[in-house]
């Protein structure tokens, strides 16, 4: 255990904030999907400091949409649930 603290000295509280988040939202996860749970922990664990940067991010996709038409929302192709439009 001293060995790990000298080279990773916060390991404790990345590993207690991370059964932490998992029990609390996810409560229990699948093997199968374990790695997708440890990707989205790392990612908003690095930015837990600028919480601004998400929304950010978010708004910068959301603007360079194109919102669908009337016609394409009602059209017989549109009406298939897994679009690869919005995929």
């Amino acid at each position: 255990m001293d060995v790990a603290e000298n080279f990773l000295p916060i390991i404790h509280l990345v590993f207690s904030h991370l059964k932490t988040w998992l029990r609390g939202i996810h409560h229990g996860v699948s093997p199968q999907h374990l790695q997708a749970y440890f990707d989205e922990f790392t990612f908003r664990f690095n930015r837990r400091f600028y919480p601004f940067n998400a929304f950010r991010s978010l708004f910068g996709i959301a603007s360079d949409v194109t919102a669908p038409t009337y016609a394409e929302l009602y059209s017989a192709k549109s009406r298939n649930t897994t679009s690869s439009r919005w995929v």
